[in-house]
């Protein structure tokens, strides 16, 4: 398990979002980026989550509920990555990921990309 503080992860995700291309962050609609210690439920590795109606998804009728979520989990990040490097190269690599969950990305998909 890498040891890395809050603070210092925290930098990390806002590197990998700076690392987006400022066109694609424009389109991100009603949507915030959370950091979380744990995901809820069973799968305790889970690295990162999209919470919300993707915009491929939201209709004519759709009225905007709370903010999508964009949930990055820093403790699965941690046990792991094997550095500090490799941690932010997974918090990039979640971010983008769950991004493209927004835009309406399927998992299937990213994998066809190489972003698995």
């Amino acid at each position: 398990m890498v040891e890395m503080t809050r603070e210092d992860f925290e930098k990390a995700v806002d590197d990998a979002i700076d690392a987006v291309p400022e066109e694609l962050l424009d389109l991100i609609d009603n949507c915030v980026i959370l950091i979380e210690d744990e995901p809820e439920g069973e799968d305790k590795d889970l690295l990162g989550l999209y919470d919300g109606v993707a915009l491929t998804d939201r209709g004519d009728l759709w009225g905007g509920e709370l903010p999508d979520r964009i949930l990055i989990y820093m403790n699965p990040t941690l046990r792991m990555c094997e550095d500090v490097e490799d941690v932010r190269d997974e918090v990039a690599i979640t971010v983008v990921h769950e991004i493209a969950h927004h835009f309406g990305i399927d998992d299937a998909r990213l994998h066809e990309l190489g972003w698995d």
